[in-house]
Formats: C-alpha cells, structure tokens, sequence
C-alpha cells in the first residue's frame, strides 16, 4: 500500500473500532509504520471521526514532520516499534473487558488471560501487565521496550492494551481477539475453565509460528 491508501485504511479502522464500542471518546491510538518513519492518529481526536489529510507523520525517531500534533501515547508506539521491526502497526485502546482484566488484583503479571481460544494463542499468545504508570510518563516506554522483543501484545495496568501486528489489520484482528477473550475471561472467573494444554499451544505454534 502506499501512503495515501495506509491513511484511508486508518479512517476506516479507526471508524470500524469506535463504532462497535472498542474505543470511546477520544481514546485510543493506531500508527502504521512507513518506509522512513510511521503515519498516526493525532492527539485528542475520535477514532470515530478521522480524517486521512489531518494524520500526524512522524519520522523513524519519533519526531513530528507534519500533519496535527500526535498523542501524547506516541512513544509507546515508538518503544514497540523499536523492538518489533517485523511489525508495521501498533493499536492501542481502553477497550472496556481488557482494561477490566488490567485492574484485577489477582491477574497473572506474566500472562494475564489464560489459553482459552486457539486463536487467542495465534494472535496474541502471552500478555504480560505492565505496572501502572500515569498517562504520559516517558518511563511506561522503557517498561513496554522491555516486554515488546518477546511478546506482540502488552497490557498497560488499570489503562489498557499496546498490540502489534505485521500490518494494521493484523494488529485489528489481534485487538478484538484479545477484547473478546478478557471477555471470556471475565465471564468464566470462579468456573474453573478448560484452558488449551501446553502440548496444544505448542503445535499451534509450530504450525502457525508465535505472535
């Protein structure tokens, strides 16, 4: 795709997410990486209601070339996209099962949803919790930098997840997986479920590869 069509590929994500209650308000992010930079949603703008000429372009560092202002989120994108050159876009949202699961006391820090779906494991595989850090703080950049090399999908304490995909409908598709399997997850607490064996996660890697 070229750079026109990425853009339109956004607005149209971007409306797809907001529309089934994936994101809300003006929260939210989506950034698809570009021959010599990445192109992103701007600071305090709907999903919902975006506009392709009005994207921000940033250059391979980060650095604001043009469109409006970028989200002050823009460095998580940075972190992932540092440790993940096999990926071309990043999906960050609130989505309202995953930031549930954020917030959970007891939730496993170094996978915080179980093995419940096949293809939650081809999409996201493990997902680590970052601690909580306030909105903003260049340091959640260096805690997601230290997770992103080994796993295509973090979840931000009490905020929300940071998934990345090989192209920006990859990183959708893994988005709404992780959503609806917190989902499950939420719904089946205190049940004892039947997760996916280690065996089981195992061939689906070999045969799939990992996130």
């Amino acid at each position: 795709m070229n750079e026109n069509q990425l853009r339109e590929q956004i607005v149209t994500m971007g409306r797809s997410l907001f529309d089934r209650g994936l994101t809300m308000g003006s929260s939210g992010n989506i950034s698809v990486r570009t021959g010599d930079g990445w192109i992103m949603t701007p600071t305090n703008v709907c999903l919902g209601r975006l506009d392709p000429a009005r994207l921000t372009r940033l250059d391979a560092r980060g650095q604001h070339l043009d469109g409006d202002p970028p989200t002050k989120e823009a460095f998580l994108h940075l972190a992932m996209y540092e440790e993940r050159p096999q990926d071309n876009a990043i999906v960050h949202l609130h989505s309202t099962h995953s930031v549930a699961v954020s917030c959970l006391p007891d939730v496993c820090e170094q996978d915080c949803i179980p093995p419940l779906t096949a293809y939650y494991v081809m999409r996201v595989g493990k997902l680590p919790l970052v601690p909580y850090h306030m909105p903003g703080d260049l340091a959640l950049g260096d805690a997601v930098r230290g997770l992103a090399g080994r796993h295509s999908a973090v979840l931000l304490a009490n905020h929300g997840p940071v998934v990345a995909g090989k192209n920006l409908e990859a990183a959708v598709y893994a988005t709404e997986e992780l959503e609806e399997t917190a989902k499950l997850y939420l719904l089946l607490r205190g049940q004892n479920p039947r997760c996916l064996t280690q065996a089981q996660i195992d061939a689906l890697q070999e045969r799939y590869g990992k996130p």
